[in-house]
């Protein structure tokens, strides 16, 4: 066992002092430095070879490395970056390929990461939405909490692929709806939740992940499809990223929509919208819930008193706000600060509430989407370091 504080190149010196002593057998002195005899002879060997200096480690380092992209191309890469600062590698591996065509370039990751060891790339700054976290919200009753969500895709036989976009009610488990889509669209969402609101009226909430197009990476990841959500009334409730969990009564679904209308694919999107209807049908009339006390989700959900609007209205913001409108730029003017809010919200009003000195929380209609501080000319997440939590509005008595 060897000793505290004794290092290994230590260790080594002393068994070969202890070896030239000729006093201990090779497998003596193995059994003294718990090591092993090849591992001993390895060491002798060394010591014969280069003397005292023989008990340190060699270098690892590989004598050549056959892939390491040569020096000239190295030098005429870093070259060509100084002579055009704002060119990526894509575009100087392709003018180095013109220039010779014949040669062999590095890869673009290859010369990316070249341009970066030699300092000429500055990290981009990657900044994330803070999130208000787990949804604490429990549905009261019907249309008080939907469920949306893109389940995912998958390969009809005739090799297209079909993204369900699927519908519920969280208290009643109806599912109200699963539209057979191309691809994730924005337009085919607005099309599909219309046709849903003209059917069964608006909820209060509708909970989401924060994928396209529910969110984006914009202030309060608000996305076009959620503004329009608040426009209506509708309270756009986040998951937390990597959570499904959180969603957990919809995801049951979807296992069940994956065992009984996907496996196996249908032939055709159209053949697969009518295996989805069939499902729907099966699963809101005829299939029993345990979580419902074994009832039909037809039995218990009804229709939204909440009708959806043929015109929206402006919203009203109450007095004490100060209020102004998004430009097509996505910012907006207090006290003759311009400070950007969002491209989802061009041409939309916002609403500012004093909370303290200089110190503004951020509405857009009801929902809280940041607080701004005068002095610094800064909008603050609505979680923040500082601790600031989601501000809590009765949309629907206000809409």
């Amino acid at each position: 066992m060897p000793w505290k504080g004794v290092t290994v190149s230590e260790q080594r010196q002393r068994f070969l002092e202890d070896y030239q002593l000729n006093y201990y057998s090779i497998s003596e002195l193995a059994e003294r430095f718990s090591i092993s005899r090849k591992t001993a002879h390895k060491w002798i060997n060394r010591f014969k070879q280069r003397g005292p200096a023989g008990f340190h480690e060699h270098s690892r380092r590989p004598h050549s490395c056959p892939w390491q992209t040569d020096a000239s191309i190295v030098e005429e890469l870093v070259a060509l970056r100084k002579a055009h600062p704002r060119w990526g590698p894509r575009k100087l591996l392709n003018l180095m390929q013109r220039r010779d065509s014949e040669r062999q370039l590095p890869a673009v990751s290859t010369a990316a990461q070249i341009l970066s060891r030699e300092g000429l790339i500055k990290p981009r700054r990657r900044y994330r939405r803070a999130h208000p976290g787990c949804p604490k919200s429990v549905p009261q009753g019907p249309n008080d909490i939907w469920a949306a969500d893109y389940k995912g895709q998958f390969r009809l036989k005739n090799s297209e692929y079909c993204f369900p976009l699927t519908v519920s009610d969280l208290s009643s488990r109806f599912l109200l709806g699963v539209d057979a889509h191309p691809a994730i669209s924005l337009e085919k969402t607005f099309g599909y939740f219309t046709q849903l609101f003209d059917t069964f009226g608006l909820p209060n909430r509708i909970r989401t992940d924060n994928g396209v197009p529910f969110a984006s990476n914009a202030l309060a990841r608000l996305s076009q499809l959620s503004v329009w959500f608040i426009k209506l009334g509708i309270y756009p409730e986040l998951i937390e990223p990597g959570k499904p969990q959180q969603n957990g009564v919809h995801e049951r679904m979807h296992r069940t929509l994956k065992q009984e209308a996907t496996i196996p694919p249908a032939s055709s999107m159209r053949a697969q919208q009518r295996k989805f209807d069939d499902f729907r049908e099966e699963f809101n009339q005829v299939r029993p819930h345990e979580a419902i006390g074994m009832k039909r989700p037809a039995e218990i959900y009804q229709s939204s008193r909440r009708a959806m609007p043929k015109r929206i209205e402006t919203y009203d913001y109450p007095g004490h706000y100060l209020v102004r409108r998004v430009s097509r730029a996505g910012t907006i003017r207090v006290f003759h600060k311009q400070i950007f809010i969002s491209n989802t919200l061009q041409e939309d009003y916002v609403g500012l509430e004093e909370v303290d000195d200089g110190v503004y929380d951020l509405f857009f209609c009801f929902y809280h989407i940041g607080r701004y501080e005068l002095q610094t000319n800064k909008i603050h997440d609505i979680v923040s370091k500082v601790g600031l939590s989601v501000k809590r509005v009765d949309h629907a008595s206000r809409v």
